[in-house]
């Protein structure tokens, strides 16, 4: 079936258990689907790595990627120390390898008379996905932020899922507050631009997403998937809709105009909780199927088709993904698969787009809140909005070359490749090479770590505690999982790396402890808990309960975040509730049960309403409408994918998980490779407005005509990477032809998708 071609399984625990090993229990790191992993080890190594079947959550399932951290905890690889580089980064001898203390005071040698002299917005910081993957990451990325206190805050955010975050602030009132679908309970899923059996789910932690798909048609539903490509998530569907890249908002607001037009809108028992329906009719006006049909490529009938369906459904969920995030409309895309849930009674429902609550969090009150908004401050050249506290990372280059006040004159970079994964990346590479200094928190020396000055590289992830703080606040059921450390670490744990930058960053010196920020930490969560408790324990006594011989600074935080949540013990006043001690003795994680109904009381808005029409994206809507003329005429537009054994930019060091045919190809129709002189196995050149490259050829009818495919995160020949694997197959870094001038404007979020390109054959 398709799982086993996906080469993913359902782990049933057969098989004989690893002679003298002991078992370990803990959550994968790798990726959103946080599935559960048994993990065997024998004389200090590991042995095996399967499915944890016992799992609350994913019981049993895993992929490829799970079973390889003994690859990568024992890759040679991996920095285990911090290098300094003394000269050009190409000459192997420029790498010096120090101890923390010298690494440390280095960093502070060269970034200290930088902020002295030109501010502190010469520096920046730039926060790579990994950081969402872990606890460290989640907690004290912030305190860094705060310490360096620049605005030039970029983030791998801006390249991914910004959009949402937007959408989610204005109608929810916070840019956390994103609905899932509820796939265990729906009858009907329309997804669009999301290919969970390669990324096993995005925005939407469910491990085993493809058996959870599987069940919906078992029990008689429907999946409908929109994809420019024919993906193995819409094969497994068997309903598939090729759309022109691009065009996902156009679509939705057709979709939402039948719901208008034909009096099928229903808000149910949201009627109450909602504002600015009245407005809806006006902005989806523009939209008809019949008007649409020719820019999207889907036939006007089936649109109608689609809208009635949806609306007919007894329980229907819409679900958008990278493909309608990384584009110039990627708010409104968001926006309208809201709308659409919202409109069809389907928003805060069971087998519709439900709130997670997950266990770190506790329950709103409800009413009017704060609500959301950015622009508070400006970029310094492109002059962009601030979003969530940073800026597009698609103007960083232009941050780092425009002299004047305020120029970047230093990057740090904690876990992320941005010379890969950001638009113009050629000119970003040159950029990192202009710095005065890089300071790099990362294991491995890629291709932006290469520019470092000095890479601080954290120990494996098989060495710290687990808890996802990000995805289970995105979970389709509530559970909660905790591990422990399998090994003791070979360098200072991350927590205690990003500490101690923040106290260089604060003036505060090398030699620092870094427990001074552990202290302001825990007392901060101690002090919001203490005045929940009116009158309960006291901020020391708070700490004092969640103290232990050996806790980690950011399992004592957790603590505090988990007994104050939504099923906390409250430090004892609710005996039968959640603790770290808890998830301690159940190593399986706890089911905390399925999502339940969460409005009002989980809203943010000013109205203390879900804002269906905010005034921003309603806004937005005319340069929509002004795209419905454009001439598309021999358009042909470049698309990523992904593949399930890659994890963007990285596992590509991974003999295992690399072998086979060549995965960087760029995919074309036939009918384009006919028209274009191209054959199967050549190589082509691409061409965009800011960069070009040369690619192998991949013919086949997955993509539709008009539309080329490569993957995203490829590249790994530029001189002075030392990944041996990786630098075998290399691939292409498809991001030297996304356009950085392309961005969706109300979250800043790069173009990686739809973008226009010339194709033509390589000739010997």
């Amino acid at each position: 079936m398709g799982v086993e071609d996906q080469q993913q399984r359902r782990d049933t625990g057969s098989g004989d258990a690893v002679a003298g090993g002991s078992v370990h229990y803990r959550t994968c790191p790798l990726c959103e689907a946080t599935c559960g992993l048994e993990v065997t080890v024998r004389d200090g190594r590991v042995a095996r790595i399967r499915g944890d079947r016992d799992d609350v959550f994913s019981h049993g399932f895993i992929c490829p990627k799970g079973s390889t951290l003994k690859q990568l905890h024992e890759d040679p690889d991996r920095l285990r120390r911090p290098v300094v580089r003394r000269g050009d980064p190409a000459d192997p001898t420029a790498w010096e390898e120090v101890d923390w203390q010298e690494a440390y005071a280095e960093v502070e040698r060269r970034l200290v008379p930088i902020i002295e002299q030109h501010g502190r917005d010469a520096v920046a910081i730039y926060l790579g996905n990994p950081n969402a993957h872990h606890l460290a990451g989640a907690l004290y990325a912030r305190p860094l932020i705060r310490s360096l206190g620049t605005r030039n805050v970029f983030s791998a955010s801006t390249v991914d899922q910004m959009p949402k975050h937007v959408s989610a602030g204005l109608m929810f009132g916070g840019p956390l507050l994103i609905p899932v679908p509820d796939l265990d309970r729906t009858d009907f899923l329309l997804m669009l631009g999301a290919n969970p059996l390669e990324s096993n789910g995005s925005l939407c932690t469910a491990p085993d997403f493809p058996g959870r798909l599987e069940a919906i048609l078992a029990r008689g539903g429907r999946i409908v998937v929109v994809d420019p490509r024919r993906t193995k998530t819409a094969a497994l569907a068997g309903e598939h809709l090729r759309i022109r890249p691009g065009t996902d908002a156009h679509l939705l607001l057709a979709l939402a105009h039948v719901l208008v037009d034909e009096e099928l809108v229903t808000l149910g028992p949201l009627a109450d909780h909602t504002e600015g329906l009245e407005r809806v009719p006006e902005l989806v006006a523009p939209f008809t199927p019949e008007r649409v049909a020719p820019v999207t490529g889907i036939a006007a009938t089936t649109i109608r088709d689609l809208a009635r369906d949806l609306a007919a459904a007894p329980r229907a969920a819409v679900y958008g993904r990278i493909g309608t995030h990384t584009v110039s409309f990627g708010t409104l895309a968001s926006w309208g698969v809201d709308l659409l849930n919202a409109l069809t009674g389907n928003l805060d429902r069971p087998g519709g787009a439900m709130f997670p609550l997950p266990a770190h969090t506790a329950t709103g009150t409800g009413g009017p809140g704060r609500g959301y908004s950015t622009g508070r401050w400006a970029s310094r050249v492109r002059e962009y909005p601030e979003v969530n506290s940073e800026f597009p990372v698609a103007t960083l280059a232009d941050e780092i070359f425009e002299p004047g006040e305020g120029q970047i004159r230093a990057l740090i970079t904690v876990g992320g490749n941005p010379v890969l994964s950001t638009p113009d990346a050629g000119r970003l590479d040159k950029a990192l090479g202009a710095l005065e200094l890089v300071v790099s928190v990362d294991p491995y020396r890629n291709e932006t770590t290469r520019h470092a000055d000095v890479i601080l590289p954290p120990p494996s992830p098989l060495t710290r505690s687990q808890y996802d703080l990000a995805f289970t606040a995105l979970s389709v059921r509530n559970v909660a999982n905790w591990s422990p450390p399998l090994f003791e670490p070979d360098g200072p744990p991350e927590h205690e790396i990003l500490a101690k930058l923040s106290l260089i960053a604060a003036g505060q010196g090398a030699d620092a402890d870094p427990a001074i920020v552990d202290e302001l930490l825990l007392h901060g969560v101690a002090e919001r808990a203490s005045e929940e408790q009116r009158g309960g324990l006291s901020v020391d006594e708070v700490k004092a309960a969640v103290d232990g011989p050996g806790r980690a600074p950011t399992d004592k935080v957790l603590d505090v975040m988990l007994r104050t949540g939504a099923y906390g013990d409250r430090f004892g006043a609710r005996p039968d509730g959640l603790s770290l001690a808890v998830l301690q003795a159940n190593p399986h994680g706890i089911d905390l049960g399925p999502l339940e109904p969460r409005v009002p009381e989980v809203l943010r808005t000013r109205s203390g309403k879900v804002e269906l029409a905010p005034a921003p994206i309603a806004d937005d809507v005319a340069r929509l409408v002004a795209d419905l003329d454009r001439d598309r005429t021999g358009e042909v537009l470049l698309v990523g994918r992904r593949h399930l054994r890659s994890n963007n930019s990285w596992m590509h060091n991974v003999r295992v998980l690399v072998k086979g045919r060549e995965r960087c190809t760029l995919l074309v129709h036939p009918d384009d490779a006919a028209r274009l002189g191209l054959a199967d196995g050549a190589t082509a050149t691409v061409r965009s407005r800011v960069g070009s490259l040369v690619a192998p050829v991949e013919v086949s009818d997955e993509v539709m005509a008009g539309v080329v495919s490569l993957p995203h995160g490829w590249g790994h020949d530029l001189p002075g990477v030392e990944l041996s694997v990786a630098g075998e197959r290399p691939g292409v870094n498809s991001n030297v032809l996304t356009d950085a001038d392309v961005l969706d404007p109300l979250s800043g979020n790069a173009a990686l998708n739809a973008i226009p390109v010339e194709v033509s054959p390589v000739v010997s």
